[in-house]
């Protein structure tokens, strides 16, 4: 009974604290940079990233993740490979797959963006 109350109270407490630590340095370097009248704009990127692109890696993923789970039950029921060899390998292998896709597509976006 106590552990159902310690892990979700632990699993806070480090969220929490990974999150003050940061805000709290962060804070620290701005105020450092203010102090010596150094420019603050390092903090602010000039470049930031396409939504669309970060949507659609997303998306190329997951559906590379369920085309490796579907292809995996395809290989665990009509081939001798055990279920945890096949679904974990095709899994990799199409989400791997998806995101080497993305990557060049995404390229070519930029290229485009660039010209």
């Amino acid at each position: 009974m106590a552990t159902d109350i310690i892990i979700p109270t632990v699993l806070f407490a480090t969220i929490f604290g990974i999150f003050y630590v940061w805000f709290i340095t962060r804070n620290k370097e701005r105020m450092a940079l203010i102090e010596k009248g150094a420019d603050a704009s390092v903090f602010f990127s000039k470049k930031r990233p396409n939504r669309r692109s970060t949507v659609l890696g997303l998306g190329m993923f997951l559906l590379g993740i369920a085309l490796g789970i579907l292809i995996g039950a395809l290989l665990a029921n009509y081939t001798m490979l055990s279920e945890g060899v096949a679904y974990s390998s095709m899994v990799f292998f199409f989400g791997g797959l998806s995101l080497i896709v993305f990557y060049l597509i995404d390229k070519k976006q930029s290229v485009k963006k660039d010209e």
